[in-house]
């Protein structure tokens, strides 16, 4: 007989309490098999009602939570998967478009799955008699509805519709915002409608109609399923729109059928559009990147097509194609603006191509509505890992009971060794903000710059304190402080501004010693303020930086290693040489560096002083008796009296 996993994780030891480490088991397993939110609550009943100690059931509490955590951002990644699956499948539909009514139909079905609404429907406007008729319905029940008509302005759709903006209502039959009238409200009625949500089907600046989704109970719906709606209706627009084209070029053909040369040009055309459809669908479905999208319509197109970020593009014609949704010429070539949502990701530009057949022209513009859904996947996923990134260097600085096994899984797949040496790195920035929202923009760019250095160098980032912390590998032959310094004109260049690193010294093993990680970034902030107070913001340093301020800032207190930067090249002569240079500096300085009054201390003469000073300048560098390097000097022959001989070379 199986055991039941509860029962198993929840078994006493001898001393009463249960087995450590195991409270997560009963968890584990409820998300392996997907269990409800409500089952997991029954390990902690279970434990509660066989009288397990309170440390037992907090523990279970507190396992409890962080599972349903994890189950909550399952169930997000799966819905995101959802809707990109649901968007790429329907961009497969309209690359082979051969039906507007099937990919139409098609479309109102994916999107009231994805937002799991009673109904969902679809209106065109009718520019001959000035209002906006259903085309597509799906989930509805009442003829009344499924044949109404709404005047601009009228109802939810017909505000849409004249508005060009998205609308929702939770409670239609309440909502005054919008004009009622007895026939469309008849129809709603008919039809059970009580929370709506409409948005509209865009040709460049145009209102072709409006993409709805419904439900016969009050709902809020979130931004998120908003937007979700708005890409779906952009698909829809595009969708009549291509039909609407290839209606064109048919009737084209038919009337120009006596033009034998026209005819086989246009089916030219046509077989490259239905190529360049095909080839795109293939490049979103295997995963190709934007680069792989432009190289394909580059064939097709006969002609050099680029993607380019935003500021490369050529400012006024992109933000024309912005605005009218299209393609646009410019000089020898033309641009399509790629956007999403109303956000500027970029262009396709097309050179050596001045004159463009309307179907290239479409052409293009599906390749840069293709990019776009590209770019948002790529951006989604990049988000993702950061978050994640962020997550496990939060665990190692917050929760450092957390078992070294699992730090180093978590990592491993993050494509970082928690096992190499590693430095603690506070990076802040140093402009002053005019207000708080300008403020809050600038850090999360920073975090973001610091997100990315990050995922390319193997290491982790998160926000903290204001400004940002990582922890990033230290290559061998390379310092704490090169490392720092790099950070600084790397995250300094990626933001635009000064940033100021502090590091700490490099920290072996961090998943077997979290503590260490925790003073690492305490030692990393300490030298950031440091830097600060010195005026030397947007730089980088680590504590053995500062000379004998360095062992104020750093975490385990070097002394050693402050000697031995200092004057170890002077005690490593005497060991050699068997020299007494370390007890002719002590005599020098004792003696208020007078060499006189030096070789009446150490009963030599005065030249054997000189040479013994000389030898000393060679070893340390001219600068030796300069104020600060004689006070560092003086602390680090101080210290090396007190530790002796086998704290040096510890």
């Amino acid at each position: 007989m199986s055991r039941d996993p509860v029962q198993s994780a929840e078994r006493p030891t001898d001393d009463g309490g249960a087995p450590p480490g195991d409270a997560e088991a009963p968890f584990l397993d409820l998300l392996a098999r997907g269990a409800t939110a409500d089952a997991y609550e029954q390990p902690v009943l279970r434990a509660r009602a066989e009288g397990r100690p309170a440390e037992r059931i907090a523990a279970l509490e507190h396992a409890k939570l962080l599972a349903l955590r994890v189950r909550a951002e399952l169930e997000g990644r799966r819905r995101r998967e959802a809707e990109l699956s649901a968007l790429f499948a329907t961009a497969h539909d309209l690359a082979g478009l051969r039906d507007v009514d099937a990919v139409l139909q098609a479309i109102v079905q994916r999107a009231r799955s994805l937002l799991g609404t009673d109904v969902a429907y679809l209106s065109l406007n009718d520019p001959a008699r000035g209002d906006t008729y259903m085309r597509v319905t799906e989930g509805s029940v009442a003829a009344r509805f499924q044949q109404l008509r709404l005047g601009m302005g009228e109802g939810l759709g017909g505000l849409v519709a004249q508005t060009a903006r998205p609308y929702v209502t939770d409670d239609y039959f309440r909502d005054e915002r919008f004009r009622h009238t007895t026939t469309i409200d008849a129809g709603v009625r008919d039809e059970g409608l009580v929370a709506i949500l409409g948005v509209p089907l865009m040709l460049g600046p145009h209102v072709i109609g409006v993409l709805f989704a419904a439900d016969r109970r009050a709902r809020v719906f979130e931004r998120e399923q908003i937007a979700l709606l708005g890409s779906f209706a952009a698909l829809a627009a595009a969708a009549i729109d291509t039909a609407n084209l290839l209606t064109e070029t048919r009737s084209a053909l038919a009337d120009l059928e006596h033009a034998n040369e026209i005819i086989k040009d246009r089916s030219g055309v046509i077989e490259r559009a239905s190529d360049v459809h095909d080839r795109l669908a293939e490049l979103v479905l295997r995963g190709g990147g934007v680069h792989d999208v432009a190289a394909a319509v580059s064939e097709v197109l006969d002609g050099t097509v680029e993607f380019t970020e935003a500021d490369a593009a050529p400012a006024e014609a992109l933000e024309a194609s912005r605005a009218e949704g299209h393609a646009v010429p410019h000089r020898d070539g033309w641009i399509a603006a790629v956007t999403a949502g109303g956000e500027l990701l970029g262009a396709l530009v097309l050179r050596g191509h001045p004159g463009l057949d309307p179907v290239d022209q479409r052409t293009l513009e599906r390749a840069a509505m293709v990019t776009s859904l590209l770019l948002l996947a790529r951006r989604s996923a990049a988000e993702a890992e950061q978050r994640v990134r962020g997550e496990l260097l939060d665990d190692l600085l917050d929760a450092r009971d957390r078992d070294p096994r699992l730090l180093r899984e978590r990592a491993a797949r993050l494509r970082a060794d928690l096992d190499a040496t590693h430095v603690v790195l506070a990076a802040r920035l140093d402009t002053a903000a005019p207000d708080a929202d300008q403020e809050a923009d600038a850090r999360r760019r920073l975090w973001s710059a610091a997100s990315h250095l990050a995922a390319t160098r193997q290491g982790l980032a998160a926000a903290r304190d204001g400004g940002t912390v990582l922890l990033l590998p230290l290559a061998p032959g390379d310092t704490a402080t090169d490392l720092a310094r790099r950070t600084a004109r790397h995250l300094g260049t990626a933001v635009h501004e000064p940033v100021t690193v502090g590091a700490s010294a490099p920290v072996a093993h961090p998943a077997a010693d979290p503590d260490a990680v925790v003073a690492g970034y305490e030692e990393g902030r300490r030298c950031l303020d440091a830097l600060r107070l010195l005026g030397r913001a947007g730089d980088g340093a680590a504590a053995e930086d500062f000379g004998f301020l360095g062992l104020l800032l750093a975490g385990d207190r070097d002394i050693g290693g402050f000697v031995e930067r200092t004057i170890g090249q002077v005690v490593a002569y005497d060991a050699r040489r068997g020299t007494d240079l370390v007890r002719t500096l002590d005599a020098y300085f004792a003696c208020g560096m007078s060499p006189a009054r030096t070789k009446d201390a150490l009963h030599v003469h005065v030249n054997t002083v000189a040479q013994r000073l000389e030898r000393v300048g060679r070893l340390l560098g001219d600068d030796w008796q300069s104020p600060a390097r004689a006070l560092e000097i003086q602390l680090a022959l101080r210290l090396h009296r007190l530790a002796g001989p086998a704290q040096l070379n510890r």
